[in-house]
């Protein structure tokens, strides 16, 4: 099946779209600053960059376009639970591993976690230490926060600085 890339500016840095025209399998953070030419892009990409403008302007909460990560079953089924966390909420990796039935896979699901393609969407952002600070986060701890701070104070309706 074809692949499509694209990349889009955003409060958190630029950011790589890459799916097929019927899922997108890739939303990652680019540290350059550089945005090549993108491919013509399927209708699904136009549905992604409208809701993460939407997330970024705070008026979504919950994406509705198709994704897809190959993994195992494993990692498919933490990818799965982070989904599950509501916006502007937190858990720790402790309590992810808990709704998994499985305390003892703690360091397996904090190595899942950090193998998410598909960040902001699938809410790895939304995973803390268990004593409440941020750790571990592919984007940079800096990316987490304001993701963290945003979906906040959008869900209280007001400036609230956490962490």
């Amino acid at each position: 099946m074809e692949t499509y890339t694209h990349i889009i500016d955003s409060p958190v840095g630029p950011l790589t779209i890459r799916g097929t025209a019927t899922a997108i399998n890739t939303l990652s953070f680019r540290e350059d600053g550089v945005f090549p030419p993108s491919d013509m892009v399927p209708d699904i990409f136009r549905l992604c960059i409208e809701e993460l403008k939407a997330y970024f302007d705070g008026t979504l909460r919950e994406f509705t376009f198709p994704v897809e990560q190959e993994g195992t079953e494993f990692q498919l089924s933490v990818w799965n639970e982070l989904t599950k966390i509501p916006y502007g909420q937190t858990i720790s990796y402790m309590q992810l591993a808990k709704r998994l039935n499985n305390p003892k896979s703690i360091r397996a699901v904090g190595t899942t976690n950090g193998k998410n393609h598909i960040a902001i969407v699938v809410p790895c952002h939304r995973v803390i230490g268990s004593n409440g600070t941020l750790v571990g986060y592919a984007g940079g701890l800096w990316r987490k926060k304001w993701l963290l701070e945003h979906e906040i104070k959008h869900r209280f309706g007001g400036p609230l600085e956490l962490f």
